[in-house]
């Protein structure tokens, strides 16, 4: 085995631990020294070991460090030793993967962090004889050269000395760099019949879940049961725009994934067609898709049969990434922070699965580490894909998940991208070429989202950000350093083929200029009245001193930020507002009907030469083709798709929105609305202070009716499944109250919407609450006291010994309770994370929470659906208040109109069932044990009934519970011999 190389200039170490750091100095001293110990030291020695450089860099309150960063992180030397691999960001993470010692992983200290990194060198260094290695080597030298920490090392344990480059005949650096030459090609196939509808039985699904979970597993006849129900879902449609659809509740623990998993695998197998599977979350695909390893062992027969499907933003675009290669190589030593990063990403694009960068196997925390902004800039976030023109496109990771998807068995996708393509398919009709093609079957798990997902999915924004955004679609970068690419250049391949998209396209650049024009957002703060009384008049933009608008985009958006700022509370004396505000539309000004009005007509123009470019582009494929080979036919489809749906489709939704209100609605008492129509201003990432991004809104009043319209009617079988479907009101044992628990599921579900009443079946959860879990109400914390808040978060956590989520219904008051107990707590050997705090995001700060047993994680409320830790890492979930619906307007309306004349009910049914979900958190085996709190003394008992049967609630004061919360937990450690 070749010599490990060693470490460079014999690095020190650092890691948190207990409130202070245990720090191996470059003598080899282990020592236990504090922030400012370490602050003072830092620049006499070299670069220091660590373990998420941005992270560690915060925790000792660094400025934010360059990049290439100065310091050795391990994280950094895992991503190129191990691509495409996930890792909990900590010591305890790397360890686990590197199959240290368990012992020495109980209680790590720095002195850990020398052996995790010969660990590393020692695996790279093993690969020296592999076909791997000549790439390896090329990337090592590239990035020595660009100054990564790491490069000295990496290149001596390939085998490459200080001054020695890569042979001539081995494959150079900046070759080794341009991956997507090296990239496996998809190959067209013949186009494949519409799949059969052989029904699937409840005795067969039953079989088949047997045989997949294999002779001796436990078990679960409520999850036989799911499975045999779940079957109606795949039975032969009688009637069109009548599907079977299924809602089907199965507590927590039931078993449902594979529940359902097995009819499907069934139907897809006899019929020759997919089953699309469809989540809220993330963490939920990750789940599903590794439980398909119990259906398909093998890796290879996985992949040939299992898909996970993602927008197309999600992937890693090759010429966006060949793009950034070049500017970097071109910048010299002004390139070297983008090239380690790019260097890492050509390494995983050799090795990723599927080519996913945001949640994929690429580790959520390699953008903490290199900037969000590299992951962005080398994915198709702007909607510029060339399709077949582009010379990476029989490469394309998203082609090659097209296609694969349209062989597979099972596709796992997201709310998002299901309704999205269910929408473009009803729009498009049979132009489907080279895109997805429509499911017949779906299973919609956590359907307890759809109706948040199809709010998102059917609404219409007309904001200064999307507008602008589809100005720069169309012209491309003005005079900004950007790479975006503009229509012309995106169609400039096509124009000489086909000359007469010349005129039209050059109408509709000239007609794009009524786009808000950049600086827009400056623009408009500088109009508010607060503004230009504090502004000299030399300062506020023209000779005169009056601020001048320049396109009828602007000139809308300032009267509607004026409305905004009209009709809402700002700050006393004049001063910042909250960061997000709104109003209702109407009574609409005078001046904003007239700015409706000249906006519509300029849309319009833009409108028409679109429509003719389509048209001429749609012409194209009937009349030339005699010429079109089939990458061009799918090049103009791909073009004329493009056009109809990043920019034609959005200027007819402006306009009819823009038309339908320029006449004053009346206010009729009892009248139900369609649309619900308001304004809004919020602050947007990237701008500037004083700067707010301001819209007009459209979403539907119920946002089920279109969900029902574009995708469960035209579809044969739904099934709709979650743990939560139902409102638990307390009364369901009489059969008024099961009724009408199950009809406000139908109707948050949209089957209230088609011809057939839904198939409704429950599984209650097997597992033992009362025995299992505690609930308590604290009656003693003032809920607007945020010293006694964050004392009881820190009283909690304590007696919990960690393994803790706090919830948070507002990110301020997350902020100061992690300010105030981090401190205390991690001095006890407790680490605390925070959403919005640490410089990570959600995904790693769920991996961390998974894989330290003591750790405790506070984050948002939303964040309930994202966290799914199976056994004792978490045991304490700590809501801060009654998770309410938000008082906005869209809630304003809903709970009028949606609430049948009880609009109290109406929030008490969201609270309960957000509750619910969190609950649902805690227990994830039968060996768990949780506890449930909730800060907030004011919680009525009538929301009591989300908790499962067997659970009591107890009002207790801080004191008090901590006790009981400790002895509980207690016994479960003296049960299963785990010592915290």
């Amino acid at each position: 085995m070749p010599d490990t190389p060693p470490l460079p200039d014999s690095a020190p170490a650092l890691l948190p631990r207990n409130g202070a750091w245990s720090v191996l100095t470059p003598d080899g001293e282990l020592l236990t020294i504090t922030a400012a110990d370490i602050r003072r030291e830092l620049p006499h020695w070299p670069a220091p070991l660590v373990i998420h450089a941005p992270a560690m860099a915060r925790r000792l309150d660094l400025p934010p460090l360059p990049r290439p960063g100065p310091w050795l992180d391990l994280l950094e030397l895992f991503a190129f030793v191990m691509p495409a691999r996930g890792v909990p960001p900590t010591a305890r993470g790397l360890g686990g993967a590197l199959d240290i010692a368990a012992h020495r992983l109980d209680a790590p200290e720095a002195d850990l962090l020398p052996d995790l990194a010969f660990a590393l060198l020692h695996r790279l260094a093993r690969t020296r004889d592999t076909p791997e290695a000549a790439i390896k080597t090329a990337l090592a030298w590239r990035m020595r050269e660009a100054g990564w920490p790491w490069g000295a090392a990496t290149c001596a344990a390939l085998g490459l000395g200080p001054d020695e480059r890569p042979p001539a005949d081995a494959i150079q650096p900046n070759d080794a760099l341009r991956v997507w030459t090296r990239l496996p090609q998809w190959e067209e196939t013949a186009p494949l019949p519409a799949p059969g509808a052989h029904p699937v039985t409840g005795e067969e699904a039953r079989a088949r879940l047997r045989a997949i979970l294999g002779e001796g597993a436990e078990q679960r006849p409520a999850q036989e049961a799911f499975s045999h129900v779940v079957a109606s879902a795949f039975a032969p449609r009688a009637t069109q725009g009548d599907p079977h659809m299924v809602l089907a509740e199965a507590g927590t623990g039931t078993g449902k994934t594979l529940g359902y998993v097995a009819p499907a695998s069934i139907w897809a197998r006899r019929n020759g067609g997919s089953v699309w599977i469809s989540t809220y979350t993330r963490h939920l695909q990750r789940q599903i898709e590794s439980e398909l390893g119990r259906l398909h062992p093998d890796p290879a027969t996985r992949m040939a049969h299992v898909v996970v499907r993602k927008g197309r933003e999600n992937y890693l675009c090759l010429l966006n990434m060949e793009e950034s290669v070049n500017i970097a190589l071109s910048r010299g030593q002004a390139g070297n922070g983008a090239l380690v990063g790019l260097a890492l990403i050509a390494l995983w694009a050799a090795h990723t699965q599927d080519g996913d960068l945001f949640g994929g196997d690429l580790p959520g925390w390699f953008a903490d580490l290199f900037g969000r902004g590299l992951l962005v800039s080398i994915a198709d976030r702007r909607g510029e894909c060339i399709h077949g023109a582009c010379p990476h496109y029989q490469s394309c990771m998203v082609e090659h998940s097209i296609r694969r998807a349209r062989t597979a068995d099972l596709v796992i996708a997201n709310h998002a991208l299901v309704m999205s393509q269910a929408a473009w398919h009803a729009l498009d009709g049979s132009d489907t070429s080279n895109e997805d093609h429509t499911p017949t079957r779906y299973i919609m798990d956590e359907g307890h989202h759809i109706a948040d997902a199809a709010d998102s999915a059917f609404a219409l924004e007309l904001s200064g950000l999307e507008a602008a955004e589809l100005r720069r679609w169309l012209l491309g970068a003005e005079g900004a350093r950007s790479r975006a690419r503009g229509l012309r250049r995106r169609l400039e391949d096509l124009l000489t083929h086909i000359p007469r998209m010349e005129t039209p396209l050059d109408t509709a650049l000239m007609a794009a200029r009524a786009l808000p024009a950049p600086g827009w957002s400056a623009r408009l703060a500088a109009l508010d009245p607060v503004h230009r009384a504090a502004t000299p008049p030399a300062a506020a933009g023209t000779e005169s001193g009056e601020p001048t608008l320049s396109n009828p985009t602007e000139m809308l958006l300032h009267e509607l930020r004026q409305q905004v700022l009209a009709r809402t509370q700002g700050s006393p004396e004049g001063g910042p507002r909250r960061s997000d505000s709104e109003c209702d539309l109407y009574p609409m000004p005078d001046a904003l009907r007239m700015a409706a009005q000249a906006m519509e007509r300029a849309l319009r123009r833009l409108a028409e030469p679109l429509r003719t470019l389509v048209a001429r582009l749609d012409e194209a494929l009937e009349t030339e083709a005699d010429w079109l080979d089939t990458p061009m036919r799918e090049r103009i489809a791909a073009a004329s798709r493009s056009i109809r749906r990043r920019a034609l489709a959005r200027v007819d939704g402006w306009c009819a929105m823009l038309g339908s209100i320029q006449a004053e609605k009346p206010q009729v008492d009892g009248e139900t609305p369609q649309y619900i129509d308001y304004i809004r201003m919020d602050r947007r990432e990237g701008q500037n202070p004083g700067e707010r991004d301001v819209g007009l809104y459209r979403h539907w009043l119920d946002p089920t009716i279109p969900f029902a319209s574009v995708l469960a009617a035209p579809a044969h079988g739904v099934l709709v499944t979650s743990a939560t479907l139902r409102d638990e009101t307390g009364d369901a044992s009489d059969d008024e109250g099961a009724d009408r628990a199950w009809d406000a599921a139908e109707a948050r579900a949209g089957a209230i919407h088609l011809p057939s009443p839904a198939i409704r079946a429950s599984f209650p959860s097997p597992f033992d609450y009362a025995r299992q879990s505690r609930a308590f109400i604290i009656t003693d914390v003032a809920h607007d006291d945020p010293a006694a808040l964050a004392g009881a978060y820190r009283t909690l956590f304590m007696a919990s010994n960690g393994g803790a989520l706090g919830l948070f219904t507002a990110i301020s008051r997350l902020r100061d309770v992690y300010r105030r107990i981090v401190t205390p707590l991690e001095a006890a050997g407790l680490p605390l994370y925070a959403q919005h705090v640490d410089p990570m995001d959600n995904t790693t700060l769920v991996d961390i929470l998974r894989s330290e047993h003591n750790a405790s994680l506070l984050g948002t409320d939303a964040m309930r659906d994202g966290v799914d830790v199976p056994g004792a890492a978490l045991r304490l979930v700590a809501f801060e208040r009654v998770p309410w619906p938000r008082p906005d307007i869209l809630h304003r309306e809903r709970r009028i109109h949606l609430s049948g004349g009880e609009p109290g009910r109406y929030d008490d049914r969201i609270a309960r069932l957000r509750l619910r979900q969190a609950f649902g958190r805690l227990i994830r085996s039968r060996q768990d044990r949780g506890v449930f709190v909730l800060l907030d003394r004011r919680t009525p008992s009538r929301l009591l009934s989300a908790f499962p049967a067997g659970v009591t609630v107890r009002r207790l004061g801080l004191r008090a519970a901590a006790a009981e919360i400790g002895a509980f937990l207690h016994e479960q450690d003296t049960a299963t011999g785990q010592l915290h």
